[in-house]
C-alpha cells in the first residue's frame, strides 16, 4: 500500500464520483479506478458500493476512511516535524480565533509574537469555535483562541484569561457620563445594536436576557464587530460586547449592568496528542504569559 492509494481514496470519498475525483487529482479516470481496486484487493474488502446509480462508501469503507484521514494527518505532522526549526529563526504557525478576539487581542498578542520571532510566518483566520475545533481535529490548524467549553474530544484547552462583557455606548449617548447602573427594565427599553445570531457573544447575550426574562429591543444586527463598534460610536444605540473591545476604542464607554453578565473563560485550543512544533510551543508560552498579565 502506498501513500498515493490513501490520497486517491480520500479524493473519491469526498467527491463520490470517480470522474470528478480524477479531475481533482489530475489523473485519468481509469488510472484512479485501478488504484482504488488495488487498494481494495490489498485489504480484501470492497470500500465502495458501485451497484447503485451513485457511488457510496460501504460500511467497512466508512470505518477505513476514518483511519486513513488520521494517518494522513499524522504523516503531514511528521513532515512538519522534519522541517521544524527549533531555534525559531523560521517556521509557520496556523492560528484561528473567534471574531471578538480579532477586535482587541490579535494586535497586541501577534505584535508581541512577531517582535520575538520575526522569522515565523503566521496565518490568522477568523471563524466560529465549532469550525476551529473541527479544523484542529483535522490538523488544518495548529492553535485556536476561543472559549474553554469545547465539544470535540479531539481538542484540549489551556486557560488564558477571563473575559468580561458589558453594556457599551458611544460618547454622545445619554448614559455615557451619567455613572448609572442599568437594570433589566432600563435595558429592555433601550435600542440595541447586536451581533447576528450564530456569534458566541450573541448567544451569551441572548442567554443573559432569557435569564432576566426580557426580550431585547434590537434595532440593528450585524455580522461584524467592527460594524457594531462604528454604529455605536457614531450614534445613540447601545450594544453588549467584551469590555476589552470598548477599552481599545476611542469614544466608547462601558456602563455597569445589574445583574452583570457572567464572564467567559478564554482558552487556547489545540489538537489532543498532536505534534507540537517549536512555533506552537513558543506561541503557547507567550499567550499564557500575556493571559497572566491580563488578569
Amino acid at each position: 500500500m502506498l501513500l498515493r492509494h490513501i490520497r486517491y481514496l480520500l479524493a473519491v470519498s469526498e467527491h463520490l464520483n470517480f470522474t470528478r475525483a480524477a479531475e481533482a487529482l489530475h489523473v485519468s479516470q481509469p488510472t484512479l479506478s485501478q488504484q482504488i481496486r488495488q487498494l481494495e484487493d490489498n485489504l480484501g474488502v470492497l470500500l465502495f458500493d458501485r451497484s447503485g446509480r451513485s457511488l457510496r462508501l460501504t460500511d467497512v469503507g466508512e470505518v477505513y476512511i476514518l483511519h486513513a484521514r488520521r494517518a494522513l494527518a499524522d504523516l503531514e505532522a511528521g513532515r512538519r516535524a522534519v522541517h521544524d526549526v527549533h531555534d525559531l529563526s523560521r517556521g509557520y504557525l496556523r492560528l484561528a480565533m473567534t471574531p471578538s478576539f480579532t477586535a482587541y487581542l490579535v494586535g497586541p498578542l501577534l505584535g508581541r509574537f512577531h517582535s520575538c520571532y520575526p522569522g515565523i510566518v503566521v496565518t490568522i483566520r477568523e471563524m466560529p469555535q465549532e469550525r476551529i475545533e473541527a479544523e484542529l481535529a483535522d490538523d488544518q490548524l495548529d492553535l485556536g483562541i476561543a472559549f474553554d467549553k469545547v465539544r470535540s474530544v479531539d481538542v484540549e484547552t489551556q486557560i488564558l484569561f477571563v473575559e468580561n462583557l458589558g453594556l457599551v455606548v458611544g460618547a454622545d449617548h445619554p448614559w455615557a457620563e451619567s455613572g448609572l447602573t442599568v437594570g433589566p427594565q432600563q435595558l429592555v427599553n433601550e435600542a440595541l445594536a447586536l451581533l447576528s445570531p450564530g456569534f458566541a457573544t450573541r448567544g451569551h447575550v441572548d442567554a443573559y436576557c432569557r435569564a432576566l426574562g426580557i426580550t431585547p429591543r434590537i434595532a440593528i444586527e450585524a455580522n461584524s464587530i467592527g460594524a457594531i463598534v462604528e454604529i455605536v460610536r457614531r450614534g445613540r444605540l447601545a450594544t453588549i460586547l467584551p469590555r476589552a473591545v470598548a477599552l481599545e476604542q476611542a469614544g466608547m464607554r462601558v456602563v455597569a449592568l445589574d445583574p452583570p453578565i457572567a464572564p467567559r473563560t478564554v482558552a487556547l485550543l489545540r489538537r489532543r496528542d498532536g505534534y507540537q512544533s517549536a512555533a506552537i510551543n513558543a506561541f503557547t508560552e507567550l499567550a499564557c504569559r500575556w493571559g497572566e498579565e491580563a488578569k
